[in-house]
């Protein structure tokens, strides 16, 4: 085939890709145009980007602030949804990834580009979160992966190839932890936690104090929400980012949201990682509170079922999907009268509901409460257990006549 003339590279100034662009310049004889999308990552990992690209080789750098899309569009459906993979992972970086493969390709159309390019290795999960998406929004550009070309194959490998071509990264082969930081949460891979034997070292954690470190009297905030959509933090209604920023502070120094997972990848491998997931962590868990007054049984426990199946979607990188959108569809009609606020309390890495409050509340304190009202008739329960009770009492009945 013929080489492609000009790749769009998803660039994040880690140490994969910043290696890539002078091999794709070496292997291809290519422009390459790097685009990195601010989604939450910080400061320190933004600045000098665009120069440390254009040094490395990139014609053409585009960094753009995503973040208020990334919340508004992925993160909020995802809040509504519920979703968690296997019990404990936030889906912080699965989320991300179709938002940055979609700018990619938007760059990658507006300036002539004929390939698509991304860092991912050919063993992991974002492969495959990237591709699909290219699949679904550019399928007539070619796709470029390094990591399945090239003879690196390993981080010190990488780290020896930056060296030879004078390209500088944080990473060194002492602290080799591969991470992934953005809006919603920081992921830690690699190094000692590749043993699941091994205890996760203090040195991984980022936004989040130790239990031990973390204050000694409880910590209160109260999160407001809006069709299942948070909307404020201690009544200050705030920007989707700002509003995750604040809860992230606020549960990172009470020691909430840190994961240590060994999960199931798409892929077919296990793998061991640790993610810190602090605002999330509050925001989940005062949805669920608030859900409890305003969603009946079969809806509570219909939205249960579909979150899994949600967080699996996710995790596999099936955003760009019809199902995905029926899926919102539906969480978006059974969140709409989740609305009202939730009262969290933190100590020390553990979170409690405190107040629960919405003014569609279907909790009725005369019907639930134990002193006996006159807005729920008791003799009403016995045709229900009679009734609900009826197979399992004549299979008891048929096998006390057969055993007689």
């Amino acid at each position: 085939m013929e080489k492609p003339k000009k790749v769009a590279l998803a660039y994040s100034g880690g140490l994969d890709t910043s290696v890539i662009i002078p091999w794709l310049k070496e292997n291809y004889g290519c422009e390459v145009v790097a685009i990195c999308g601010n989604i939450g990552q910080g400061d320190e990992e933004l600045e000098g980007l665009e120069e440390k690209a254009r040094k490395t080789g990139a014609s053409e750098v585009y960094i753009e602030d995503m973040r208020e899309e990334f919340a508004t569009d992925y993160l909020w459906p995802l809040v509504r949804s519920g979703a968690v993979y296997e019990h404990k992972y936030l889906l912080g970086t699965s989320i991300a990834r179709p938002l940055l493969a979609k700018r990619q390709v938007e760059v990658a159309l507006r300036t002539g580009c004929d390939a698509l390019a991304h860092g991912a290795t050919g063993k992991g999960n974002d492969q495959v979160r990237f591709e699909l998406t290219y699949k679904a929004l550019a399928p007539h550009l070619k796709v470029i992966v390094p990591w399945r070309e090239w003879e690196i194959r390993s981080r010190e490998d990488a780290l020896e190839y930056a060296a030879r071509h004078n390209v500088p990264v944080a990473a060194t082969s002492r602290k080799i932890y591969s991470r992934d930081r953005n809006l919603w949460h920081v992921s830690h891979e690699g190094g000692p936690l590749e043993d699941p034997a091994n205890p996760a070292p203090d040195d991984v954690w980022m936004i989040t104090r130790h239990p031990k470190d973390a204050p000694d009297t409880p910590g209160r905030v109260t999160i407001g929400f809006e069709e299942g959509v948070p909307v404020s933090v201690d009544g200050e209604r705030m920007s989707g980012a700002r509003l995750i920023e604040t809860l992230n502070r606020i549960g990172g120094e009470h020691a909430v949201g840190r994961v240590d997972l060994v999960e199931n990848r798409f892929v077919g491998m296990k793998s061991r990682g640790c993610y810190e997931t602090p605002g999330g962590t509050l925001i989940l868990t005062a949805l669920r509170e608030l859900e409890s007054l305003t969603l009946d049984r079969s809806m509570l426990h219909y939205k249960q079922k579909l979150a899994v199946d949600y967080a699996e979607l996710v995790y596999s990188g099936h955003w760009f999907t019809p199902l995905r959108e029926a899926l919102d569809a539906f969480f978006r009609r059974i969140t709409q009268d989740t609305t009202g606020e939730v009262t969290l309390e933190m100590y020390k890495g553990n979170v409690q509901p405190g107040a629960r409050r919405s003014p569609n509340s279907l909790y009725s304190l005369s019907i639930g409460s134990f002193t006996m009202g006159a807005d729920y008739n008791q003799q009403d329960a016995l045709g229900f257990i009679n009734l609900i009770g009826l197979p399992i009492k004549i299979r008891a009945l048929m096998k006390q006549g057969q055993a007689q």
